[in-house]
């Protein structure tokens, strides 16, 4: 169950990601939203490439990596907010579905692990 509404959830993450780059427009700013780019579409390409481990530590890895990635991409959405390159409602919303993703990241691996025990 977690799986298909984190693939879900993290597709609809990754094209608010791209949609937030591609709407920056404050100069200077190419190095923040290349990172959060890479960062932010991560989370939902190492979910979706776990749905093809090939072991369950392998799953558990995938899902770790896009646990790392969602807490990166966290942090470029802060400082992008802070320094003025997005509004307060679009970091908002960004920020939760982050955080969503990232709570389910961590119940999933929490629950692969014990399985694989």
């Amino acid at each position: 169950m977690f799986e298909n509404k984190l693939l879900d959830l993290s597709f609809e993450f990754a094209v608010a990601i791209v949609t937030l780059v591609d709407g920056v427009t404050a100069p200077k700013s190419s190095y923040m939203t290349d990172q959060l780019a890479r960062a932010g579409t991560s989370v939902g390409a190492n979910i979706h490439e776990a749905q093809y481990a090939q072991s369950k530590k392998d799953f558990v890895s995938k899902l770790e990596i896009a646990l790392k990635e969602s807490n990166e991409t966290s942090y470029w959405l802060k400082l992008m907010y802070e320094t003025k390159r997005i509004d307060i409602t679009t970091y908002q919303h960004t920020e939760k579905l982050c955080g969503n993703i990232r709570r389910l990241l961590i119940a999933s691996c929490k629950t692969a692990k014990e399985n694989a025990k």
